[in-house]
Parts: C-alpha cells; sequence; structure tokens
C-alpha cells in the first residue's frame, strides 16, 4: 500500500465532472487537396446509391443538383484547413430542360481548372426495365408512354456525356455491395481507407452498449475502487492505470485482444463494415475498463489505426 501510496502523491488526482471524454488524438484523414466527383447516367442505373456510397466515406453529396449550379458547388470546397474539401454532385435528367447546360457547365469547371471526376453509371435496358417495374415508378422521360421509351429518350440526352465520362460502371450485374465497392475503386486509395474504431469503457451495472460490435469484461482484474487511495481516481489516473495494468494478465489480454481483432478489421472492410466498436467493462466504468480502454487505444494506434477512445460512464458515480 505504501507503493501505492507514492504512486498518488507523485500523481496529483484528476476527479472527472461528470461527462463521457472523447480522444481523438489519432491523426485526421489527409484530405488536403479538393476533389469534385460528378455522377450521371441511366436512371435506374443506381446514381443514388452512387451517391450514399461516397456519403459512407465522408464526401459531401447532393442529389439532383442542377448544372447551373456546379459552378457554385465547386466554390464550396476549401483548398485546406477545416472546410469541404471532396464534393460529390448527382446531376440527371430530373432537373429537365435544365440537364442541357451540364456540357457548358462541365468545360467552365475544366477552364478553372477545377479538377472533377465525370462518373457514368449504365445498365442493359431489360435490367432498368425490370427495376422501374419493382418500385412502380415512372421513367422521368416516359411521359405517357411506355418505360422502354422513357429510357431510350435518355439514352440518346446521355450519349454526348457518355462519351466524356472518365469513369463508366456497368450495374447490370452488381448488387449494393458490388457498386460500393466499385465506387470506393473510383475514388483513388479509398479503397486502402481505414477504418472509423471506436474503443469504449462502460460500466456493467449501467448496462452494455448497444452499437457495441465486441465486448470485452475486465472483471477478472482486481478493482482499485477497494483501494481508498486511488478509489476517487479513475483509470486516466496513472496511479490507477499502474496499478491494474501490474496484475497478472492485464497487458497479455489487452496486447492478446488487440493480436486477435486485427485480422478481423481487414474482413470488415472487404464487407463494407468501416465502423467497428470494441467496448470494454468492469463493474462501474471507472477504473480498470478505462485503464485498459486507453491502453488497447495505445495499442492500435501504433498499428496505424485512427481510433476514438469514449468513456461512456466515466463520472456517473
Amino acid at each position: 500500500m505504501d507503493e501505492v501510496h507514492q504512486r498518488y502523491e507523485s500523481s496529483p488526482p484528476t476527479v472527472p465532472e461528470g461527462v463521457p471524454i472523447l480522444d481523438e488524438t489519432a491523426p485526421p484523414r489527409d484530405a488536403n487537396v479538393p476533389e469534385m466527383i460528378i455522377i450521371t447516367g441511366m436512371s435506374g442505373a443506381g446514381r443514388s446509391r452512387a451517391g450514399q456510397a461516397l456519403e459512407d466515406l465522408d464526401w459531401y453529396v447532393v442529389d439532383n443538383l442542377p448544372p447551373a449550379m456546379l459552378l457554385p458547388f465547386a466554390d464550396m470546397m476549401t483548398p485546406e484547413g477545416e472546410g469541404i474539401h471532396r464534393l460529390a454532385a448527382i446531376v440527371d435528367v430530373r432537373s429537365g430542360e435544365l440537364f442541357s447546360k451540364l456540357q457548358r457547365a462541365l468545360d467552365e469547371l475544366s477552364r478553372r481548372n477545377i479538377r472533377y471526376q465525370l462518373v457514368f453509371l449504365d445498365a442493359d435496358e431489360r435490367v432498368l426495365v425490370r427495376r422501374y417495374e419493382s418500385n412502380r415508378r415512372p421513367h422521368p422521360l416516359q411521359g405517357g408512354g411506355r418505360i422502354l421509351d422513357g429510357i431510350h429518350s435518355e439514352r440518346r440526352i446521355l450519349a454526348p456525356i457518355r462519351a466524356r465520362a472518365d469513369a463508366l460502371i456497368d450495374t447490370t450485374n452488381m448488387n449494393v455491395h458490388d457498386l460500393n465497392r466499385h465506387m470506393r475503386d473510383v475514388v483513388a486509395g479509398e479503397g486502402d481507407r481505414p477504418m472509423k474504431l471506436t474503443v469504449m469503457s462502460f460500466g456493467f451495472k449501467n448496462g452494455i452498449p448497444l452499437d457495441a460490435d465486441w465486448v470485452c469484461d475486465v472483471r477478472f482484474l482486481a478493482n482499485p475502487y477497494w483501494v481508498s487511495e486511488l478509489r476517487h481516481l479513475t483509470g486516466r489516473d496513472t496511479p490507477v492505470a499502474k496499478y491494474v495494468l501490474d496484475q497478472p494478465g492485464a497487458e497479455e489480454f489487452v496486447q492478446n485482444m488487440v493480436n486477435m481483432l486485427s485480422p478481423i478489421f481487414d474482413g470488415y472492410l472487404t464487407e463494407l463494415k468501416p465502423f467497428v466498436t470494441i467496448a470494454v467493462g468492469c463493474t462501474g466504468g471507472q477504473h480498470r475498463s478505462v485503464a485498459l480502454a486507453e491502453k488497447m487505444s495505445e495499442l492500435f494506434r501504433v498499428q496505424g489505426l485512427p481510433v476514438r477512445t469514449v468513456h461512456r460512464d466515466l463520472g456517473l458515480e
């Protein structure tokens, strides 16, 4: 107990103030160069889904943007610091006569040296008809005719835009996940982007976090709560952290968890699951879980993963 008391004296306590603590010391995603993607193509080919895939990658996406608004839209981008770095616009024939201005808008973007990528989505006519029939919605150019009439009209209008596209994606035989993967390939480097990892401490007496993908129970370790010099401290304080991590099996447990989960993350990314929450629980969420969540976060950061550390119940007691 003297050793514990000595460590306590050399590390002044910090008393929690009743709010969850967020730690986002991991380096931010590199987004120094503004980027713009313009998504267009056949109705029913998956334009909106492609936009959603970019939203999942932290792009700012606007659906059904009139072509005349592309230039003001591009002006929203900022070259550095805070702000919007990556914009995506879905432009299509739903804008009616305004769509005829798309070619002119693209030329103006090029004239201003605004870097953009034009992505065109297409699909077999039979597949497009089937998709429209399944959701029971009319084609925007169908009018009083058949769905095929609208598809043929749209294909004629889009022919010059399709010819200048930077990327053509045929979604005929794709499902939602296939399209998501293709959009990640279209965006340079996004396929290799690490996931967003959250390590959360909690107390079992307050319930298991509902959004946890993995739950670790660290109640096998001795509780610093029963050490009077440590009771009012938390796992973020050096005396408590040392008391917890010095126990037999503590550091080995954390290292084994990190070693087990690291290869699993690659599979999560392949299956388009970039958000993972690891919950570390003790009785009250003040000491053991906090110390081990901090240690686990540290080990994941050594591997180059961006980690957000959340102490859900810290300060509730």
